[in-house]
């Protein structure tokens, strides 16, 4: 199952790109894409900090963080679509992408420098 729901993604992303914030700064980070309330991005924050995805720090004002890097998040869901969707094999995927035709011409090379530099 994925790490982390798409509203999850949007307020881990506000963390990720603004580090520790009170409430408000993550209110203001997310209120453009998003529209959400006060309320809303308070309740995702106390819930999210339960799970264990953000550290709520001080008293008042409150500041908010990410508990884990994107990075980790990334390689969390790279994992669970790879498994979920290709039964474990990243070859898999890879050839999906190129057989769909979704990769540019820039990416299709820089996979080919990749796989020459890893000598497949």
């Amino acid at each position: 199952m994925s790490l982390l729901t798409d509203r999850e993604w949007k307020v881990m992303s506000a963390l990720w790109d603004g580090g520790a914030q009170t409430l408000g700064d993550v209110m203001d980070r997310l209120a453009p894409e998003t529209g959400w309330s006060r309320t809303t991005v308070h309740t995702y924050l106390t819930r999210m900090a339960a799970k264990g995805l953000v550290e709520a720090l001080g008293e008042t004002p409150k500041h908010y963080r990410a508990a884990l890097s994107r990075e980790d998040c990334v390689r969390q869901e790279e994992r669970t679509l790879v498994d979920r969707a290709y039964g474990g094999s990243a070859g898999k995927l890879v050839a999906a992408f190129v057989r769909s035709g979704s990769l540019s011409k820039e990416e299709r090379e820089q996979l080919k420098q990749l796989l020459d530099e890893m000598e497949v």
